[in-house]
């Protein structure tokens, strides 16, 4: 399975390296700039409107994940995508603006992975663990997505944070759709929430034992960490039922 959500602008790769584009978070490729100098130096490159749309949502992915929303600036990004403050107020009027539409895209490529996996499963016991393994393939292949939806550095602001929860609640309601055993909604969006916290978990843990460089997942690793608490899970689920 592979996912569409942005990527850094050339933040993983080899100084030398060619850069080439990368999906975004509506299937269209995330457009680098080519010359480091240039991005440097402040020059454009003239790209179409969507083109430098996408590049501008890749670079803003990797500032807040890493720095958070309220140490970014709209001038921090603008600088790093190589173009001119005006210019990225032509496709974002704030600050603000832009974060919630990234929170926005890369919470419904969540929310579309699980389903898809889900999907694709013949059995309860299967849905589970293809859950798992969807949810940590995006989060391995692009962390940068997974720490601005579940960064420590939460914004310190009542739509912003809201905006966030909402994105685990949603994914919370997507996961509830697996769990039946004749409860009452109430009772199986309780249980989704927690089996969604405890695939953030195992992504943090994750992320601080790594020996993988970012974006480079092992299938291996994927399958191994799914299997672990898809067993935890599924022998929690078959004790569960109506009260």
């Amino acid at each position: 399975m592979t996912s569409e959500i942005p990527v850094a602008s050339g933040e993983f790769q080899a100084q030398n390296e060619p850069r080439t584009p990368r999906p975004g978070p509506t299937g269209e490729p995330v457009v680098v700039v080519d010359d480091a100098s240039s991005m440097r130096q402040g020059i454009q490159k003239r790209l179409p409107a969507r083109q430098r749309r996408r590049q501008l949502v890749g670079v803003a992915l990797t500032l807040f994940a890493e720095r958070g929303f309220n140490a970014t600036t709209m001038d921090d990004i603008a600088e790093a995508a190589g173009v001119t403050k005006p210019l990225l107020y032509q496709h974002f009027t704030s600050k603000r603006a832009l974060y919630l539409e990234l929170v926005g895209e890369v919470g419904q490529q969540l929310r579309d992975a699980i389903a898809q996996a889900y999907a694709g499963a013949e059995t309860a016991r299967q849905m589970v663990e293809a859950g798992f393994a969807a949810y940590f393939r995006l989060v391995m292949t692009h962390e940068d997505a997974f720490r601005l939806l579940f960064g420590s550095d939460l914004p310190n602001d009542p739509e912003l944070s809201g905006a966030l929860r909402a994105v685990e609640e949603a994914v919370a309601e997507v996961v509830s759709t697996m769990i039946d055993a004749g409860l009452d909604l109430s009772h199986r969006r309780l249980l989704a929430s927690a089996i969604v916290g405890m695939a953030e978990a195992g992504c943090r843990n994750w992320l601080t034992t790594k020996t993988l460089p970012a974006n480079e997942p092992d299938e291996g690793d994927i399958a191994l960490l799914a299997r672990r608490l898809a067993d935890l899970t599924w022998a929690g689920l078959r004790s569960v039922h109506r009260e």
